[in-house]
C-alpha cells in the first residue's frame, strides 16, 4: 500500500507542474521549446539523486538521465532503458491542473465537472476499471497522464529497486525527454551516452499493452 500511495502522490505532483512544450516554437532553433520545461528537468534531476539513483545528467536541452547501477554478478546482462516525456500539448491547457481521485470505482457515470460526463457505457476502458482508481481533472483543463504517468512509473519503479536490492537486475538507465508533443523530443538525445541494449518508452495505452512500431 505504501508503494502504490507514493506513486500517487507522485504522480498528482507531476500533473500539477506546468510543463506545457510550444507548438510556435517547432523548428524555431528554441529548445526546449518552453522555459517550465527546463525547470521540471531540474526537478526531476534533484528527485533522481534524492532517491539514489547514479550518474545523474542534465543536458544543456534539459534531457534527465541516470542510471541504477547492476546488482552483484549481474554486470554482465543487459543493460535496459526506460524513457518518457515530460512536457504536454498546447491545444489544451495544461496549467493550475487541478485533479481529481476516485477510489475503488463503482461503475456510475463520473461527472467530472464544467459539462464534461465520463461514462462506461461508451469507453469500454472506464467500464473495465470498475474496482480501481480513476484520476481526473476537473474538466477544465488537461490532465497530462502523458506522460507524467511514464515519468512517476518509472521513478517509482527505480525507488522501490532501490529500497529492495535483493531484487537482482542488470544495469538499469532511466531517460526523460522534453518536446515529445512537438515531434522533437528525439533530436538532442545522446543515444551513445544513453547506453543501453535495450530501451522502452512508457507512454502507452491499456495495461499489459506494448507497441513496438511508431510514426517515424
Amino acid at each position: 500500500m505504501e508503494n502504490t500511495n507514493n506513486l500517487l502522490e507522485r504522480f498528482l505532483r507531476y500533473v500539477k507542474t506546468w510543463t506545457e512544450s510550444n507548438s510556435e516554437q517547432a523548428d524555431s532553433g528554441v529548445f526546449p521549446s518552453s522555459p517550465m520545461q527546463t525547470e521540471f528537468a531540474k526537478t526531476l534531476a534533484e528527485e533522481l539523486k534524492s532517491i539514489g539513483l547514479k550518474d545523474i545528467f542534465l543536458s544543456e536541452h534539459s534531457y534527465v538521465c541516470g542510471r541504477i547501477p547492476a546488482s552483484k554478478g549481474y554486470e554482465n546482462f543487459p543493460s535496459v532503458g526506460f524513457l518518457a516525456h515530460m512536457d504536454t500539448v498546447d491545444e489544451v491547457s495544461g496549467k493550475n491542473v487541478n485533479p481529481q481521485v476516485f477510489k475503488n470505482y463503482d461503475g456510475s457515470v463520473l461527472n467530472i465537472g464544467n459539462g464534461i460526463v465520463l461514462d462506461p457505457a461508451k469507453d469500454k476502458h472506464l467500464a473495465e476499471s470498475v474496482g480501481q482508481t480513476i484520476i481526473t481533472t476537473d474538466g477544465t483543463t488537461l490532465l497530462g497522464a502523458d506522460d507524467k504517468a511514464g515519468l512517476a512509473e518509472i521513478v517509482s519503479a527505480c525507488e522501490y529497486l532501490i529500497q529492495h536490492p535483493e531484487i537482482q537486475h542488470g544495469k538499469i538507465r532511466v531517460g526523460f525527454t522534453p518536446d515529445e508533443e512537438i515531434g522533437q523530443g528525439a533530436d538532442h538525445f545522446d543515444v551513445k551516452k544513453f547506453g543501453c541494449d535495450f530501451a522502452y518508452t512508457m507512454d502507452g495505452g491499456a495495461v499489459g499493452e506494448l507497441e513496438y512500431e511508431n510514426f517515424n
